[in-house]
């Protein structure tokens, strides 16, 4: 792919992911006006708004298998490996904010995905658990829930916080809110 090509679609491919999470219905003319490039350059390359929307699913998906890799969940030491995954899932977060709920109802390979990404965070929230990061009294699955709003929150409600300082926010509310004393 030429250069060029690669920055248009890298551009589609975020502008897209941003407007349709604000409102789904964004047509592909908006996407094509606000990405800078023409309309034809995003139909020639996606054939409707759900093609487009599959694409940044994908995009989104790849970008978290990216951090669920690099922060070594079943290897490094779980406040090392806590904060290496928000400290890119947040990053992950504000790129692609479009909620990937609505494209596991439509794209049974993209659920899966999405579900495999998610035992792995929720098997390393055991481990913390196992490891007594967690007080013994914390359900599991109702940690899980807590780190994904956490994350959820400062990636969206808090954009201007960097993604250091946020990985440092996110896990000491964590850690000492259901942490052990």
């Amino acid at each position: 792919m030429r250069a060029d090509a690669a920055r248009n679609l890298s551009s589609v491919l975020r502008t897209g992911a941003r407007l349709l999470a604000e409102d789904p219905s964004t047509s592909m003319a908006a996407i094509a006006a606000a990405a800078g490039v023409d309309r034809t350059t995003v139909h020639r390359r996606f054939a409707n708004r759900e093609a487009l929307l599959r694409a940044v699913f994908q995009a989104k998906l790849d970008s978290a298998e990216r951090v669920l890799d690099e922060a070594r969940l079943t290897e490094a030491p779980v406040p090392v490996a806590l904060h290496r995954y928000l400290e890119g899932i947040i990053p992950v977060s504000r790129e692609w904010p479009v909620d990937t709920r609505r494209m596991m109802q439509k794209d049974p390979e993209a659920s899966a995905r999405r579900e495999a990404q998610s035992a792995r965070l929720s098997t390393f929230i055991q481990r913390a658990c196992d490891e007594g990061y967690l007080r013994a009294d914390i359900d599991a699955a109702w940690a899980r829930a807590v780190l994904d709003a956490l994350v959820d929150s400062i990636a969206h409600r808090f954009p201007a916080v960097d993604p250091p300082q946020a990985a440092d926010l996110v896990a000491d509310a964590f850690l000492r809110g259901l942490g052990v004393t």
